[in-house]
């Protein structure tokens, strides 16, 4: 019902809205476009990680369920351009879609604070979100891609296509290099 709400809203002011079933699909088919993205399992941060895979020319804002400074810092290393709360006001909501559509960025100064004041630690530039890395744990631990896909409810074939996306953003090209990568980046423990 949400959803459905926000694209309402967003009609209401002339934008052309649709409240897709399958968000990466629909974005495979429009390029340039602005996607609000519920954030609240670890699901989600797998499917805002995939649409910046998908193409740097979606807008893509986190509506994150329980905000956080390092949740919408998080969000923002993911993909995102923007971070609002999910239960923000219908005006909050109209003031930033139409902010993105002339170029401007919204972001909670937390937010904003967390990213200028963290650590210039290359070796945490590409640290990917919390259920990625479990995912690279489980595969150091031993399991197939097949093994991790029903883990997680994923078909093989998608499960495939989701970590070639993470290797790309790790920039390297295998799965030994990926865990290589993060063994070195002490990813691996915890």
């Amino acid at each position: 019902m949400y959803r459905y709400g926000i694209v309402s809203l967003l009609a209401g002011i002339g934008h052309q809205a649709e409240a897709p079933a399958d968000v990466l699909d629909w974005a495979r088919r429009h390029r340039h476009a602005t996607v609000l993205l519920t954030v609240d399992a670890e699901a989600d941060w797998t499917t805002l990680t995939a649409l910046a895979d998908i193409g740097r020319s979606h807008l893509v804002v986190a509506m994150l369920t329980a905000p956080t400074d390092a949740g919408g810092a998080a969000a923002v290393r993911a993909g995102a351009v923007s971070v609002v709360d999910r239960s923000a006001s219908p005006e909050r909501l109209l003031h930033l879609v139409t902010g993105l559509v002339s170029g401007d960025v919204t972001l909670p100064l937390g937010v904003l604070r967390r990213l200028a004041s963290e650590p210039d630690d290359p070796a945490d530039d590409d640290r990917p979100p919390p259920e990625q890395l479990a995912w690279l744990r489980t595969l150091a631990g031993g399991s197939t891609v097949a093994a991790l896909a029903n883990q997680v409810g994923y078909s093989e074939r998608a499960m495939f296509r989701l970590l070639q996306g993470l290797y790309r953003r790790l920039g390297v090209r295998s799965r030994t290099e990926a865990l290589i990568h993060a063994n070195e980046r002490g990813w691996l423990r915890g």
